[in-house]
C-alpha cells in the first residue's frame, strides 16, 4: 500500500509539473483540427469487490497447506502471499475525434483493460503454487467533449477547461480468467454504463493538444456463469463485476484535417498597430484644439461684451455731460431775449416820432449781455 501511495504521488507531481510549466502566452488554444485522431493512456482504479472472493480461496489453501504439515518444520515452510486490497492498472484507449463546431468534438473509440493479481502460495514441503485472477475488457464507446466558456472556468484567458461524456458498449473478450476457470461477459446492445471527466490543456503546439483528465466511469458488465465456476467455493450467482472506476489519464490528440489558418502579416500588423496609436494620438490632439478653439471662442466673446459695455459706458457719460453743459447755455440765451424784449418798448416811448434808426446800445455793450440775470444764473 505504501507503494502503490508512494506511485500515486509521484504521478500527481508529474501532473501538476506539467501543469505550472504549461506557458499562458499561448493566444491561439482553439483546437482547429476538424478530424483528429487521439491516444489516451492512464491509470484506473478499478471498481471490483469481488477481489474478497479469491482472497478467501487462498485463505483456505492456506490452512489447508498448513493442516498437511506433521511438524514445526513443515509448518515453517507454509507461507501465503495476499491479493492487493485495490485494483489498478494502466488501460489504454484511441479513436477518431470530429469537431462539430467551435470547442465541441464528438469522438468514437475503443480501449483495452488488463489487470492481473497473482499470489505465490507454499506448502508444507517448501514447493511453490501460483494463483492468479485477470480482469480484461474491450471496451467500445461514443463521446462528446466540449470546452467550458471562459467566464465560467479559466485560470488564464484562454479557455483551458473541457468536459467529457462517454457511454460505454463492451466488445467480445471481455472476461475474467483465473487459475480455476473462466467466464465471459454479455455484450449487451444498450452499452454498459458511462463515463465523466474533466480536461485540463497541458501543451500545445499547431495541432497537436495535450491533455490531462481526471474522470471517473462504471462499465458494469454480468455474465451467465457463477463465481463458483472460476473460484472455490464461490457464490452461486450469476456473476458480475464492474471494470471502471477513477481514471486519470493523458489525452493527445493530432489533427490530420485542420482548418485554414489566417496567416497575418507582422508588418501589415504593426503597421495598422502604429496607425492606430497615431490616429488615436490626432484625435487627441484635435479634441484638445477644439477645446482650446472653444475656449478662446469664449474669451473673446467676453472681452467684447466687456468692451462694448465700456464703450456704451463712456458714451452713455458722454451724452450725459453734454446735456448738462447744454442746459445753462439754453437758460443763458432765453435770459437775454427777455432782457432784449424788456428794453425795446421803453426806448420806442423816449422816441420822437420820426422813426430814427434804433441805437446798438444793448449790442455795444458786452459787459450787460456778459453779465447774466438773477434768474439765468445757475445755481
Amino acid at each position: 500500500m505504501v507503494s502503490l501511495a508512494k506511485k500515486i504521488l509521484c504521478l500527481w507531481l508529474v501532473f501538476a509539473a506539467v501543469a505550472l510549466g504549461a506557458t499562458e502566452d499561448n493566444t491561439n488554444v482553439h483546437d482547429n483540427s476538424r478530424i483528429a485522431l487521439f491516444l489516451q493512456p492512464g491509470i484506473s482504479f478499478l471498481s471490483f469487490d469481488q477481489r474478497e472472493y479469491f482472497q478467501d480461496a487462498i485463505d483456505t489453501i492456506y490452512h489447508e497447506f498448513l493442516g498437511q504439515a506433521l511438524d514445526k518444520r513443515d509448518t515453517a515452510n507454509v507461507a501465503k502471499q495476499d491479493f492487493q486490497k485495490v485494483n489498478f492498472c494502466f488501460p489504454i484507449y484511441a479513436g477518431l475525434q470530429f469537431q462539430l463546431r467551435q470547442d465541441n468534438f464528438l469522438s468514437v473509440g475503443a480501449g483495452y483493460i488488463y489487470d492481473n493479481e497473482s499470489v505465490v502460495l507454499s506448502d508444507q514441503n517448501s514447493r511453490s503454487h501460483n494463483y492468479s485472477y485477470t480482469l480484461q475488457g474491450f471496451p467500445l464507446f461514443l463521446e462528446y467533449r466540449f470546452a467550458i466558456p471562459l467566464n465560467l472556468m479559466s485560470l488564464s484567458n484562454e479557455s483551458l477547461f473541457s468536459v467529457s461524456l462517454r457511454w460505454y458498449w463492451v466488445l467480445p473478450h471481455t472476461e475474467i480468467y483465473t487459475s480455476w476457470g473462466s467466464l465471459s461477459a454479455e455484450t449487451p446492445y444498450y452499452g454498459a454504463g458511462f463515463g465523466i471527466s474533466i480536461g485540463y490543456l497541458l501543451f500545445n503546439w499547431k495541432s497537436l493538444y495535450v491533455f490531462g483528465d481526471l474522470g471517473y466511469s462504471s462499465i458494469s458488465v454480468k455474465s451467465k456463469k457463477q463465481y463458483a465456476d472460476i473460484v472455490p467455493d464461490g457464490p452461486e450467482e450469476k456473476a458480475k463485476w464492474n471494470i471502471g472506476g477513477i481514471q486519470l489519464q493523458i489525452r493527445i490528440s493530432l489533427g490530420v484535417w485542420n482548418k485554414p489558418e489566417i496567416i497575418e502579416d507582422s508588418t501589415t500588423t504593426d503597421s495598422l498597430k502604429t496607425n492606430a496609436t497615431a490616429g488615436a494620438k490626432d484625435s487627441m490632439v484635435i479634441s484638445v484644439a477644439k477645446d482650446s478653439a472653444a475656449i478662446s471662442t469664449k474669451d473673446s466673446t467676453a472681452t467684447i461684451a466687456k468692451d462694448n459695455a465700456a464703450v456704451a459706458t463712456k458714451d452713455s457719460s458722454a451724452n450725459v455731460s453734454k446735456d448738462s453743459a447744454a442746459v445753462p447755455a439754453n437758460k443763458e440765451n432765453t435770459a437775454s431775449a427777455n432782457k432784449q424784449e424788456q428794453k425795446t418798448p421803453a426806448s420806442n416811448n423816449n422816441a420822437t416820432p420820426a422813426p430814427a434808426p434804433a441805437r446798438p446800445e444793448a449790442e455795444t455793450r458786452p459787459n450787460a449781455e456778459a453779465r447774466p440775470s438773477a434768474e439765468a444764473r445757475p445755481e
